[in-house]
């Protein structure tokens, strides 16, 4: 068995190599059925069409199963290979075509007929695609504040929603049939004399026509594995293509019964929900609570070992790092590293509050730590009484220096959700959602977080020019006067408070319209369907279809923002080391000159920053962050009265790559930030600014006031390889985690355990490091992908030791 094992391993290693090296491209085959189907029927309802798209899709595109894989399912024609969505958006296909190749990071690499396909495609969706509708729906003002970026909706415009997970627990449960009774069953008691069963009639039949599509490409793989295990002449490979074929057959008809199609049917589902919407963050749920009655079943009655589980779950990663995305270049920006977000969550407390950690949770753990990819995003659970050697072999894993697992903390989230409404079952059973946000899987709404980006320090600089924004040179909302009019830095607040009272309405004005868009043109049946409530309520999620909808949009620039307000309220009112014209002069010019330079100076060195345990600059980052957090709390989604429970929003700071778009957008800030450089990413500090070490960065963030920055509270720290290779410095940063999450309450942390020589000497020879993955922000990514102003902002980064 031993020598299977090792050969399933060089096998695996032979796909990850493939992968690694295999350029990002396209596949239009998704495209050209969806255009085909639009031009078909211009007249049906558009839920209808989109079922039929899918459908289509799913029983004529091309699939495929290569040499090496267990786990089969692809997403395009060509592993690595995009589909394009052109139903969302298309002028930036169009203005971007013969660009794609040239990005300085994220490159794609096109034939000159996909080109010319693209172009025959996009001519049909000129003014007919989702960002035209939801522009349309904005009001002049609100296009204006989101073309001026300030508040900016790409990611929803061009690419949906997502950021969910599925009920993949019941999927498993009932299988595909067991939701088309369902349906059909719930259909049976619909009266056509009522409007809402009419538009539920739709739902159903939408519905009914996704799953079967589903059914099919299931079946399609069943009868592909047959044909190819006729062919082959290797034994050993014909018998694995017999069992793939046995599989596959039984999925597309009945319920798992083994771990083995248990994985695979996960995977189907995964896979097509990413076939059906262009949104990311499509994540996996607790893998390791759902998939554990297969798995211990089938250890004990001996059908499966350890070993072999994890050689399936070595496959797993594989194929979902197989699946790809093309972004706009602006979209891009804010997600580097074209990463997907497939979540995985383990660990944990079960629904009585017991330690979740199991041993498919050490499995799951070990297989992500031996294959080092980017998917999936592995999240792991802490609470008090979490198996404190689960820990350690999590940090083991983490030792590894590709930045996974990050740690989400149930001491401070369950109780956040307990505070919002969510039943303790369903808070029990909370996963990491994309990078860092949370959900309950098979019961929460779309965009827990990432419905839109605030950028702070526009905001911030605007409030003190008098509601002037120096980028656009709009007026949004009037302020109360210049900076260099304020007689107190209690005018400065004022300032900032009136500012983001109006931006934080901005930003709901800006999500409604995306929402009404997508909830008309883009619904996500299958999705919908494997989310409670949905088929009860006959509606999407969009409509209101899931048990719970709390959303938040991610605010960008924390600590910029309150090492900004430390330095006005310390060097200008109260020490007088500069004077508020002096300042507002060298901020117009970018610290020119040497005089510039001298307040840069001074700004950086002799005003507290955030990230050090320094209360002074601490309670102005959660003053000022608070009254943005009061804002948004008073605003309900589009579900609001539809439905779910809460329909509310919340604050979050997973920036994802945000940081560094969004700094190139403002000019220079009075914390001694140059214009154009990247802001502070998530809620972590501003690079080299956490000269305290660790702890203290802990301590500073525990200060914000977590319990209500439920869309995600995201810290990352780069230490040092040398730091945690000892076993004794790993035993002081687990007592030191333990301290974090249940002393202090904080939210989440994730590591980069890369050096910076390291990481410039990828820089120089990317051939040399194609393997290297470094964390981004939620996400990890392969470091020489990356453009080179997202490399240097993680390099920038403090490099802490313990």
């Amino acid at each position: 068995m031993r020598t299977t094992i090792e050969k399933y391993n060089k096998r695996l290693a032979a796909m990850k190599n493939k992968l690694i090296r295999t350029k990002s491209t396209i596949c239009t085959e998704r495209a050209k059925i969806y255009t085909k189907v639009y031009k078909e029927n211009e007249h049906t309802p558009s839920i209808i069409k989109r079922a039929i798209a899918l459908y289509d899709t799913l029983t004529k595109m091309t699939i495929f199963i290569d040499d090496n894989e267990l786990i089969v399912g692809n997403q395009s024609s060509k592993p690595r290979a995009a589909p394009i969505f052109p139903e969302y958006a298309v002028t930036w296909i169009i203005k971007e075509l013969d660009e794609f190749d040239k990005r300085p990071g994220d490159a794609f690499y096109l034939t000159q007929k996909d080109k010319n396909d693209l172009k025959e495609i996009c001519e049909y969706w000129k003014g007919k695609t989702m960002l035209d509708k939801g522009y349309a729906y904005m009001t002049k003002e609100m296009y204006k504040v989101h073309e001026s970026g300030i508040i900016r909706a790409e990611g929803n415009l061009t690419s949906g929603d997502a950021h969910i997970a599925v009920n993949y627990e019941k999927i498993l449960k009932i299988g595909i049939n067991g939701y088309l009774s369902y349906v059909n069953k719930t259909a049976a008691r619909l009266d056509f004399t009522k409007i809402e069963d009419v538009k539920r009639k739709q739902f159903y039949d939408s519905v009914r026509i996704s799953l079967n599509g589903l059914k099919k490409i299931i079946k399609r793989y069943a009868d592909l594995a047959k044909d190819k295990a006729t062919t082959t002449k290797c034994h050993e490979r014909k018998c694995e293509l017999e069992k793939i074929h046995r599989v596959c057959n039984n999925l597309s008809e009945s319920t798992p019964t083994n771990f083995y199609e248990a994985i695979q049917l996960t995977y189907f589902v995964q896979l097509v929900l990413q076939i059906e919407s262009n949104g990311h963050s499509v994540s996996l749920g607790r893998m390791d609570q759902y998939l554990y009655p297969f798995y211990i079943n089938d250890l004990n009655t001996g059908i499966l070992s350890d070993d072999f589980a994890i050689v399936l779950l070595k496959n797993f990663w594989c194929k979902l790092y197989s699946v790809n995305k093309i972004r706009s270049w602006s979209h891009t920006r804010y997600s580097a590293g074209s990463p997907l977000y497939q979540n995985v969550t383990i660990a944990g407390q079960t629904k009585d509050g017991k330690d979740a950690v199991n041993e498919l949770s050490w499995s799951i753990l070990r297989s992500v730590g031996e294959m080092q990819l980017t998917q999936p995003n592995l999240s792991v659970r802490y609470h008090k009484n979490i198996d404190k050697k689960f820990v350690r072999e999590c940090l083991s894993v983490i030792e590894k220096g590709f930045g996974m697992p990050a740690f989400n903390n149930d001491e401070i989230v369950i109780p956040s959700l307990l505070k919002l409404g969510v039943g303790r079952n369903d808070a029990c059973n909370y996963s990491a959602i994309g990078c860092i946000e949370i959900a309950v899987p098979g019961k929460w709404g779309y965009r827990c977080t990432g419905m839109s980006f605030l950028n702070f320090m526009r905001v911030f600089l605007a409030a003190l020019n008098d509601g002037k924004d120096a980028r656009s040179g709009e007026t949004f909302h009037k302020g109360i006067g210049y900076f260099v009019d304020f007689k107190s830095f209690d005018q400065v607040m004022e300032a900032w408070k009136q500012q983001v009272k109006y931006y934080a309405k901005a930003t709901v004005m800006i999500d409604t319209a995306v929402d009404l868009a997508i909830e008309e043109n883009v619904q996500d049946i299958l999705c919908s369907t494997f989310v409670d409530n949905c088929i009860e309520r006959g509606k999407t999620i969009k409509e209101g279809g899931s048990k719970y909808d709390f959303v938040s949009g991610l605010q960008v620039g924390i600590a910029n923002l309150g090492n900004s307000l430390a330095a006005i309220k310390k060097l200008v009112f109260e020490d007088n080391k500069i004077s508020k014209a002096n300042l507002t002069k060298v901020l117009d010019n970018d610290f020119a000159g040497m005089e510039g330079e001298k307040i840069r100076q001074k700004l950086l060195n002799f005003a507290p920053k955030y990230g050090n345990d320094d209360d002074y600059v601490d309670a102005l980052v959660k003053e000022a962050y608070t009254y943005f957090i009061d804002e948004i709390e008073k605003y309900h989604t589009t579900r609001y009265g539809r439905g779910p429970i809460g329909c509310k929003y919340y604050a979050g700071t997973s920036s994802i790559s945000a940081n560094v778009p969004s700094g190139a957008v403002v000019t220079a800030t009075p914390d001694g930030r140059k214009a154009g450089t990247p802001l502070a990413e998530g809620c972590s500090p501003s690079s080299g600014t956490d000269i305290a070490g660790p702890t203290a960065v802990f301590k500073s963030v525990s200060k914000l006031p977590t319990d209500r920055i439920t869309g995600g509270v995201l810290l990352n720290q780069k230490l040092s390889p040398a730091t945690i290779r000892s076993e004794a410095n790993k035993k002081k940063l687990a007592s030191i985690l333990d301290t974090f999450f249940t002393g202090l309450k904080g939210w989440h942390v994730q590591y980069n355990i890369v050096d910076r020589e390291t990481l410039l000497r990828a820089q120089k020879n990317p051939e040399q490091y194609r393997n290297l993955v470094v964390r981004v922000a939620g996400y990890s990514a392969f470091f020489t992908i990356l453009s080179p102003d997202a490399q240097d902002d993680i390099i920038a980064r403090t490099e802490h030791s313990i």
